[in-house]
C-alpha cells in the first residue's frame, strides 16, 4: 500500500532466477527508489521519465499513481519481462499506448487516441537493447528524467549502462540534460567501486543522494542500498 492507500498489485516470479532472468522478481532497490520517489515527487510531476530495466514494474507504477508524471516510458529487453510488465501495468488499471512494446510511438491519432491521451500520465512500454540502441529511438524518447533500480550487478551490463547513457546525453535534440537516478544494492564493493571508476572514465558525475527519512513499503530495509544522481 501506498500513502494514499492505493495498493501496487503485481505478478511476480517467486523464484529468484526465472526464464533465463532476473528481472522478474521485485528486488530491495526497486521500493528504495519508489519510496525516495513519493517522497520527491515534484522531480516527477509533468514530466516525461524513462525508466532502464523496468522488470516487473513496481518502481514504474508506484510513480504512476503518486507523481503525476507527464509520460512514463518502461523499457527492458527480455521478452519474458516485458510480457509480465505489460500486464502488471494493465492490473494496476493503466492503459498503453498501443503497439509499444515494440516501437516507441510518440503520437497517435483517432477517437481511441484521444481517449488514451486523457489517460495521466500516458504510459509505453518500451523494448530497449541497451547495446543496440539507434539512434531515432533515442530521439524519440527524449526524457527528462532518468531512472533505474538494481542494474549496477555486473562489470559487462554496467559498461552497457554507462553506453547507454552517454548517448541519451548524445542525441537529445537540444534539450537539456535529463536527470539520472540509479538506486542498487551494493553486493559487492568492487562492482560498486568499478561503477563509480568508469562513471569517472567517462566524465559523468555522481554525487549520493541522502537516505529518505519514511519507509513505506514492507521489505527488509537494507543499509547497503544506496541511490547516485549522475550527472550527464
Amino acid at each position: 500500500l501506498q500513502p494514499t492507500g492505493e495498493p501496487v498489485t503485481l505478478s511476480e516470479s517467486v523464484a529468484i532466477i526465472s526464464g533465463g532472468t532476473t528481472g522478474l522478481v521485485t528486488w530491495d532497490a526497486a521500493l528504495h527508489l519508489a519510496e525516495w520517489a513519493i517522497e520527491n515527487a515534484a522531480v516527477f510531476s509533468n514530466r516525461t521519465v524513462l525508466e532502464l530495466g523496468s522488470g516487473i514494474g513496481f518502481t514504474g507504477i508506484a510513480i504512476c499513481k503518486t507523481c503525476s508524471p507527464k509520460t512514463y516510458i518502461f523499457s527492458d529487453c527480455h521478452p519474458c519481462v516485458l510480457r509480465e510488465l505489460t500486464e502488471n501495468i494493465r492490473l494496476n488499471g493503466f492503459v498503453l499506448e498501443p503497439d509499444t512494446t515494440r516501437h516507441i510511438q510518440t503520437e497517435s491519432q483517432g477517437p481511441k487516441a484521444e481517449a488514451r491521451n486523457c489517460q495521466t500520465p500516458k504510459l509505453i512500454v518500451a523494448e530497449l537493447d541497451w547495446g543496440s540502441v539507434t539512434e531515432k529511438q533515442l530521439l524519440d524518447l527524449q526524457p527528462d528524467v532518468i531512472v533505474a533500480a538494481d542494474v549496477v550487478y555486473d562489470p559487462e551490463i554496467i559498461l552497457a549502462l554507462i553506453g547507454m547513457l552517454q548517448k541519451l546525453s548524445t542525441f537529445r535534440a537540444d534539450r537539456k540534460c535529463p536527470e539520472v537516478y540509479i538506486a542498487f544494492t551494493i553486493r559487492n564493493p568492487d562492482t560498486y567501486h568499478l561503477f563509480q571508476t568508469e562513471l569517472d572514465k567517462v566524465g559523468i558525475g555522481w554525487q549520493i543522494i541522502p537516505a529518505h527519512s519514511n519507509s513505506i513499503f514492507l521489505y527488509d530495509v537494507q543499509p547497503n542500498v544506496t541511490i547516485l544522481q549522475l550527472f550527464i
